[in-house]
């Protein structure tokens, strides 16, 4: 280390040259912090893209296996495909495409072009009347901000009118990138009319239909050209309201009809209902905003906020407008608890280092600190890192660390100092004897973090700014501790008027070096205890529990409520209603929303999204507090349980982390739909025998009745019929179809013609329809088909195109899905044994992306470990050396069990990513530790008395450090994301410092053969 560029030489004799860079480095570290972007969480690719496809008419058998069968078929050649999954209803497919977690996210929107091609290359393959397909590649869109609008004495069109005018005006804000509207009912015109009339008036329905339609028609009527000009032809008859469709007149057996005279036109909203919205019980129209790529939050609330209060000052008594979602609070909300804790922890590290190091030279390392953040803010600022959840628990991991360096040269010139010796030369001497191992120590401590930087999962895409923040961060302190550390001590620095701590003579340092020279003499028995304890620690671990990603600390809960899968949208409707009302009466809850026929939009990135479904329902329920959380979720829960017993309904918090959904989740996979259904209910039973499996219920099971129209073919050819007249006379009673539209203002209203209530809610009505002839006469419907009831599945769905049921439940309070999931481990493993070939039971939910995650995580490791001892290796040059440094770090492992099973907190993916940051941390102490053994043996010390000086020389900047560090985790210990990760970290690390302090020296001299020599004085130890 004598001889090289010594950095800290050179930035003293450039010393205005250093203040300069100091100054700009913090005034733009400043600035750029001012700057950074604000986010709850950060964001990360939903790497899935939904292609749907309708078919109207045909069964769910025909759909599956003329539309949903092409398609997927040709989906399994989307590069980088994790699989494909459907969900089929008779005459409509939904099928996602979900890509690896592999897969990089820049190349994802290529991906999805070429998907588009691939199904646009089969298109014309789909069976003649197929709709679509259509695509949506915008299935991760979060809008973050959501308005609810209700009104009292206007018409559902008045505030639709309302709503699209503020649409209009809000998309004008910069920043805004799309506004979706919930709960639009579009405008219906209804021809009702009664099927029995029509037959005894002779009228050909067809023709009545024919008439409206070639009346409502736009077609060109010529151009009339002259010498002088040109002259537009217009023909009138164009419908401009329901008055003009009630005045139709119809020629029929020689006489004019007016439509008015034999059926009811009434215009109203959409029925049945499209998808509904409610606001407090009270139903209305939504607006949900999306924000553009790389736009503020913050800014955009602020300007959305005024918008709105401009907007809500115009709008006309008895319109009224609902905050229903505010990314920007809550993520100002969030910064600023994060950003207290993070000062709580500045404030810890400062602390630490006056008190132990003394006023001046922890004053020192207290003035790296702003310069290493204002650092991280820059590079953050260049990388568009935002201040989010996980950037902001990187930086106070951070803190602990980057004054490491800072202490370790300061505590070396402070030594130098005591011998007599410069300022300059007790710099340029500290950068000489620590420069090197504290870039290994610090490289190594990066290289712990490498498994998060690169793990190819959704997961390490949510959690790379870890690697990234602390990764910047440890280079950082490292060049400051180079370059302005030292600078810093000359101008601050004093010659101590006593011993600092090499000496020896403090009653601490004095009994450790007793303790020291103990297990040294008993090096064997410490080994030996020490592997003992690690192996109990390691066989303790299964009583900690697991867990993937812990929920939310928001105050919302999601109610789900799923109906029998034939229930109409009404009855999701009124059973969401008596919800409502509920929550309504709750003085805990402070404001709800609900959505009826699907589930809620994407308010928050992490959410499960829902599909759209008229048995489905879910309301976001925002509460005043984390104790009202669970006070409501308990209530409605009870609710659910006693009051409705045919729904499943499921009460949660929002989920941190990739989405999961139910966090227990076992897939059955196979040829056969009965067989399916067969292995499905043995695995539902498996898991009913384990109490701590709650809510058990399916995707999808048990079939719904249908009306079987058995046409009579022959009869129906003597009659001029085919089996499509018969379907489409069938549907225009029941159902209804649209004829034409009225164009007004903005809007397309549809014109559907239809039976009358009575006749089109009526099963017994069918077998007495009348079915209309070429001749104008009609037949009831019995005289040409036969009618009955037959079983039909209503939807189905498919993994990699074979049937597939998803048996989904919830934990018991206080269970973890991992340790649910492996005592069932065996029931299941015994039902598996038992299938036939073909079939197979995956396991899904929290278990599965748990799983995922880790091992893009454990795919890293290898890369992880040869960096550290390719860095370890390049320092110590020696494989002695190597071995002793990798040997203490899996002892961090003692700490990490006993704290985390201490505090009772779960061993989950964040805690995961703790334990291998800890490796470098541990590492870091001790390539520092053995290169200042190898320095004290060049020093003429016996090996012997090198390491007992050497660990006294580090025992106090390693206790420092690891005390930093330690207690800088203190404020996120209590927090629900990072609190397994702090304990994790401040268990293990304090294990791992006592160990790196005995347990390396006793394998040191153990390995090496070292005997014991007597104890050289300290005076003369201190002269070397």
């Amino acid at each position: 280390m004598n001889k090289g560029f010594n950095l800290s030489t050179w930035a003293i004799g450039n010393r205005s040259l250093i203040l300069y860079f100091m100054l700009v480095i913090s005034l733009a570290g400043a600035w750029c912090y001012t700057g950074l972007g604000r986010g709850e969480d950060p964001s990360f690719t939903i790497k899935t893209m939904v292609v749907v496809a309708q078919w109207p008419g045909a069964t769910i058998e025909e759909t599956l296996k003329q539309v949903t069968e092409r398609i997927e078929r040709k989906l399994q050649e989307t590069p980088h495909l994790d699989y494909v999954k459907s969900y089929t209803q008779a005459g409509v497919t939904t099928i996602f495409v979900t890509l690896q977690g592999s897969a990089p996210k820049d190349e994802v929107p290529d991906i999805w072009y070429q998907v588009r091609k691939k199904v646009g290359d089969i298109k014309d393959t789909l069976p003649q009347g197929t709709l679509g397909p259509w695509f949506n590649d915008e299935f991760g869109d979060t809008y973050g901000i959501v308005y609810g609008f209700t009104s009292d004495g206007f018409s559902s069109r008045e505030l639709r009118d309302q709503v699209e005018d503020i649409r209009s005006r809000l998309l004008q804000i910069p920043d805004v990138s799309k506004i979706e509207m919930l709960g639009v009912q579009d405008e219906r015109i209804y021809v009702e009319f009664s099927s029995d009339q029509i037959a005894g008036l002779g009228l050909d329905k067809t023709s009545l239909i024919a008439a409206l339609m070639a009346q409502n028609a736009i077609a060109p009527a010529g151009v009339v050209e002259t010498s002088a000009e040109k002259i537009l032809v217009r023909t009138s008859g164009g419908f401009k309201s329901e008055k003009d469709i009630l005045a139709v007149n119809f020629a029929a057996n020689g006489r004019l009809i007016r439509l008015g005279d034999i059926a009811k036109v009434t215009r109203g909203p959409s029925d049945p209902p499209q998808p509904l919205f409610r606001v407090n019980g009270k139903e209305g129209i939504g607006l949900a905003i999306s924000m553009r790529d790389g736009g503020d939050v913050l800014v955009l609330g602020e300007n959305i906020r005024a918008a709105m209060a401009a907007i809500t000052a115009d709008l006309p008594v008895g319109i009224e407008t609902h905050e229903v979602a505010d990314q920007a609070a809550t993520v100002e909300h969030a910064v600023g608890e994060f950003t207290e804790a993070l000062w709580e922890a500045i404030g810890i590290v400062l602390i630490v280092s006056v008190v132990s190091l003394g006023f001046r030279a922890g004053s020192i390392v207290a003035l790296s600190i702003p310069l290493v953040l204002a650092i991280v803010f820059i590079a953050m600022q260049i990388l568009g890192i935002d201040l989010q959840r996980i950037s902001l628990g990187a930086l106070i991991i951070a803190l602990g660390l980057l004054v490491d360096d800072a202490m370790i040269t300061i505590e070396s010139m402070i030594t130098r100092l005591e011998r007599g010796e410069s300022k300059e030369a007790a710099a340029s001497f500290a950068y000489r004897s620590t420069a090197y191992p504290r870039l290994a120590g610090t490289l190594v401590t990066i290289a712990g973090f490498v498994p998060i930087g690169f793990a190819k999962s959704m997961a390490g895409e949510y959690t790379f700014s870890i690697f990234a923040v602390v990764g910047i961060a440890l280079i950082a302190s490292w060049f400051v501790a180079a370059l302005f550390s030292p600078l810093l001590g000359v101008w601050i620095l004093k010659a101590p008027k006593g011993a600092h701590h090499e000496a020896g003579n403090g009653p601490i340092l004095r009994a450790f070096r007793g303790v020291l020279t103990a297990v040294m003499t008993w090096r064997w028995a410490t080994i030996g205890v020490t592997l003992l304890v690690l192996a109990v620690a390691v066989y303790g671990m299964r009583f900690v529990p697991e867990q993937f990603f812990p929920s939310s600390d928001r105050p919302e809960l999601l109610v789900d409520l799923k109906l029998p899968q034939n229930a109409s949208i009404e009855a999701s409707r009124d059973i969401s209603a008596r919800i409502d009302k509920m929550l309504a009466e709750d003085d805990d809850v402070e404001h709800f929303s609900t959505y009826v026929g699907r589930g809620a939009v994407r308010f928050y990135l992490p959410m499960d999204l829902q599909l759209p479904n008229d048995f489905f329902a879910q309301s976001v329920v925002v509460t005043k507090g984390l104790a009202e959380r669970d006070r409501v979720k308990a209530k409605v829960e009870r609710a659910l349980t006693e009051d409705f017993p045919n729904v499943i309904g499921r009460v949660y918090p929002l989920e941190l982390g990739p989405p999961v959904g139910w966090p227990i989740q076992y897939r059955v996979s196979g040829p056969s739909e009965d067989k399916v259904r067969e292995i499905a209910f043995r695995v539902a039973a498996a898991m009913n025998a384990d109490g701590r499996v709650q809510k058990i219920n399916y995707d999808w099971m048990e079939p719904v009745r249908t009306l079987q129209i058995h046409v009579d073919q022959d009869q129906a050819r003597l009659l001029g019929l085919s089996s499509l007249q018969v379907s489409q006379a069938i549907n225009a009673t029941v159902s209804g179809g649209t004829v034409t539209q009225v164009r007004d203002d903005i809007y397309l209203v549809n014109v559907v013609i239809r039976a009358k209530a009575d006749e089109r809610m009526s099963l017994s009505t069918i077998r007495t329809l009348q079915v209309p002839l070429q001749n104008g006469k009609s037949v009831p419907l019995s005289q040409v088909a036969r009618v009955d009831y037959g079983l039909e599945s209503p939807l189905m769905w498919r993994r990699d195109r074979r049937p597939t049921l998803t048996i989904e439940a919830d934990t018991a309070p206080g269970a973890m899905p991992a340790s649910v999931v492996e005592a069932l481990s065996g029931p299941i493993q015994d039902i598996s044994a038992s299938l036939p070939q073909g079939y197979r039971i995956d396991v899904g939910g929290a278990v599965e992306e748990s799983g995922k995650s880790q091992a893009s995580v454990m795919a890293v490791v290898p890369l992880m470990l040869l960096l550290m001892v390719t860095i370890l290796m390049v320092q110590l040059r020696s494989f002695n050396g190597v071995f002793m440094v990798l040997s203490v770090a899996p002892l961090g492992v003692i700490g990490v069990v006993m704290a985390l099973f201490v505090a009772q907190k779960p061993l989950g993916f964040v805690a995961m990513l703790g334990i291998l940051a800890l490796v470098g941390m541990i590492a870091r102490n001790s390539v520092i530790l053995i290169d200042q053994i190898e320095q004290e043996k060049r020093a003429g010390l016996d090996p012997w008395n090198a390491v007992i000086e050497a660990a006294v020389v580090r025992f106090r900047p390693i206790l420092l450090t690891a005390s930093a560090a330690i207690l800088g985790m203190i404020p996120i210990a209590p927090t629900i994301f990072w609190g397994p990760m702090a304990f994790a970290i401040i268990g293990g690390l304090a294990g791992a410092t006592v160990l790196t302090l005995l347990f390396l020296p006793a394998l040191y001299v153990a390995w090496h053969r070292i005997r014991p020599v007597p104890a050289i004085p300290v005076g003369q130890a201190e002269a070397t």
